[in-house]
């Protein structure tokens, strides 16, 4: 009987949760540690654990009168999108984490948030920003990136700003969730603000090879080029555009990769005068409860990993701290009651205001950006920050 009863107590205590059993919350996540996305995926990793870290130092999260730190389980989805579902699965299920954070990319998300739905457990991530992913009436999905379909509108707003004025538009989009969803978005905007759209291309998600789209591009003569894919294809299309001597009249912006530092670092001076789009910048007018502001995040985070953090790790930071305040607000960890305290989360982080829409995602104004001898150098959000250089120089005109 007595080997009966230890059984069950320890068939008892695997089944609860880990607050149940300590005076934890456990928040859990898959993300690419390995594999062709790795290089995004440690911006979650990273910003993640130094959140955790911070809260925890700061004195953790109180519910109800009662102290918890907070614990984080991580999982290595190897970029392998069918691998994160069974990772996800594996989270709630084996792992048995109270609430989870998300993996980088819309299609990672778009998956794994239909195994938080399907459990009922909170997610928040800053990692997927189509539209198709809170478009299904989830109520355990929320999301800290801008819209896809809204990434081009500052960068829109910029041009018709400008002189000369720009009228025709080669659109050119990966075929993923992401830039399905950018391309949507942006052929609406294009039609509304009266652009002439020359040429609108999709390209299979992880080319290489653009050779025979860049020529369609030289052939149109865009006075634009907007650019929709992952960084390594944002890397591949300026190094042949360069090869091939494939120039818009005016301008070239993509939706990633422009602001990190290996952007720079890997092209050189061929990332002079390219434009992009950040919803992050770290200026020290973003204040928060942890680490003070968005500059001593950026510091901390330097001096901790040893590179620069982009908007991924501060979307990243803030999705923990949306856990640290809807807990608290929930009074319980009961998770459909903190799922209700984070739909009404209305605070400052060190990323930016984080409120959620009604479908569960955020909106923030994306800030376009463009590289200045070297530099990352924030000209437009709805008003003018900086001068552009503009219009781009041709490749050979280039010093």
């Amino acid at each position: 009987m007595k080997h009966f009863w230890a059984a069950a107590l320890a068939t008892l205590f695997a089944a609860s949760p880990s607050w149940a059993q300590t005076n934890t919350i456990t928040l859990g996540a898959a993300v690419q540690l390995t594999g062709k996305d790795a290089n995004t995926g440690r911006y979650y990793r990273d910003a993640y654990q130094l959140t955790v870290d911070q809260i925890n130092e700061k004195g953790g999260v109180t519910v109800a009168g009662k102290k918890y730190t907070l614990r984080l389980v991580l999982l290595d989805t190897q970029s392998d999108a069918n691998l994160a579902v069974q990772l996800y699965n594996q989270l709630v299920v084996r792992e048995k984490v109270d609430f989870l954070l998300g993996a980088y990319s819309s299609t990672d998300v778009l998956n794994t948030s239909s195994v938080a739905e399907k459990y009922e457990v909170p997610m928040v991530q800053g990692g997927g920003a189509s539209g198709q992913i809170f478009s299904r009436g989830y109520k355990y999905i929320f999301g800290t990136l801008p819209r896809a379909e809204d990434y081009f509108n500052s960068t829109l707003q910029m041009l018709s700003g400008l002189e000369p004025k720009s009228k025709t538009v080669a659109l050119v989009v990966a075929d993923d969730a992401f830039d399905v969803a950018v391309g949507d978005g942006t052929r609406q905007l294009l039609k509304k603000g009266g652009y002439d759209i020359v040429l609108d291309q999709q390209y299979t998600q992880k080319s290489t090879d653009f050779s025979s789209i860049l020529a369609l591009v030289k052939s149109k003569s865009p006075d634009v080029i907007l650019w929709g894919g992952l960084a390594p294809e944002v890397l591949d299309e300026i190094r042949q555009a360069k090869s091939l001597d494939v120039n818009p009249k005016n301008l070239i912006s993509f939706t990633v990769g422009v602001p990190t530092a290996d952007f720079r670092k890997a092209l050189g001076k061929d990332a002079e005068f390219a434009f992009g789009m950040t919803p992050w910048v770290p200026t020290g007018s973003l204040k928060d409860d942890w680490f003070n502001d968005d500059v001593a995040f950026n510091k901390q985070f330097i001096a901790k990993y040893n590179y620069e953090p982009d908007y991924h790790a501060a979307s990243a930071a803030a999705d923990v701290e949306v856990f640290a305040k809807a807990i608290p607000a929930a009074g319980s960890l009961d998770k459909k009651a903190v799922r209700d305290a984070i739909a009404k989360v209305d605070f400052q982080s060190v990323y930016g205001r984080v409120k959620f829409t009604e479908n569960g995602q955020i909106d923030l104004p994306q800030i376009v950006v463009q590289v200045q001898d070297g530099q990352i150098v924030p000209i437009f959000s709805d008003h003018v920050l900086s001068k552009p250089r503009y219009p781009v120089p041709a490749w050979d005109q280039r010093k």
